[in-house]
């Protein structure tokens, strides 16, 4: 498993770079220039902007520029942010913290619903506890997720009973401990259902179908033939196969736990990673850009190699190495 995990991120150094120069190269052909937004701004003098084209090397080729950037990157430097006027690691690092949030909880309470509910939808093929759960997931299926956060926003505004977006109160520095965990709480109501409703639907009926495929298998006929109790042979022998497919998919949830969750921080007003690359694209800020395309890229390789790790640990027929 050590050797497979060396190659793999082996393989990933030449994958990222290649993502790195295709987002550089169609960030610089795209018409407009990240330098303009700075010519606006009538207290920033022409000798400013001169010195930032030589800084970062914008008078050079955009291949120059590229490598300009990789030699700064290995240095710990992910480049300056001319929108915002600050590096980008500082403003990837406030942002950072309330994406993961938003998305870690969307994350669990898919999969922490999602799993039972496939479970119990196949242990009750075709009855009333099956076709609601498959009506639920239709409907949910059918709204996108931008959507429901604006009729979550619109009930919530009728009703009272959760804030209409932000991540927190204005009186919040002003809580105890308790207090401000409990308006973090209520702020991320609606955003983190928003992302998970959909998410729920479609992970249940994969779960579904593959209990259903499973529980028809020899296998599962001898030991319910050999007297075991259901309890275990559900969930000792049938759910620990019926789980593999869905762990490759956990890798992808990973690695989408920090981009997924972009248009939702938009209309919910959350300030995160997603409204802040937004942003970014339209402004051209190319170096922030670059960083939040390299850290998407980042979790994309290391969720799948989690993935195939988890994959080996569960099914025990699974190996990558000879």
């Amino acid at each position: 498993m050590f050797s497979y995990i060396l190659k793999r991120s082996l393989v990933a150094i030449p994958m990222l770079l290649g993502i790195s120069l295709l987002t550089f190269i169609l960030m610089r052909l795209s018409p407009g220039n990240f330098l303009d937004t700075i010519r606006l701004d009538p207290q920033i003098s022409e000798e400013t902007i001169d010195h930032y084209k030589t800084l970062y090397q914008l008078d050079k080729p955009v291949l120059w520029q590229f490598v300009h950037w990789i030699k700064n990157l290995l240095k710990g430097e992910l480049g300056y942010s001319f929108y915002f006027n600050v590096p980008v690691s500082r403003i990837i690092s406030d942002r950072l913290f309330n994406t993961f949030i938003l998305s870690f909880a969307s994350f669990l309470i898919t999969w922490l619903i999602a799993i039972p509910l496939g479970i119990a939808a196949a242990l009750h093929r075709n009855k009333f506890m099956d076709r609601v759960i498959q009506f639920f997931s239709y409907v949910c299926l059918s709204l996108p997720s931008f959507f429901l956060a604006m009729v979550f926003l619109f009930l919530a505004s009728q009703t009272g009973i959760l804030p209409l977006g932000g991540m927190y109160s204005p009186r919040f520095d002003d809580l105890n401990l308790l207090g401000k965990a409990t308006d973090l709480f209520l702020h991320l109501v609606i955003p983190a259902l928003a992302l998970s409703l959909g998410g729920i639907a479609s992970l249940q009926r994969i779960m579904r179908g593959n209990m259903l495929e499973v529980l028809g298998q020899q296998y599962i006929l001898s030991a319910r033939a050999k007297g075991l109790p259901e309890n275990r042979v559900v969930y000792s022998h049938a759910l620990r196969n019926a789980i593999n497919p869905l762990i490759t998919l956990l890798g992808y949830e990973f690695s989408a736990l920090l981009s997924g969750a972009a248009l939702i921080e938009i209309i919910c007003s959350w300030p995160g990673l997603g409204s802040l690359m937004l942003t970014a694209v339209r402004s051209k800020d190319i170096y922030l850009v670059m960083a939040n395309m390299l850290l998407g890229g980042v979790l994309f390789i290391i969720g799948n190699l989690l993935a195939d790790i988890l994959l080996a640990k569960v099914d025990p027929r699974i190996r990558y190495e000879k």
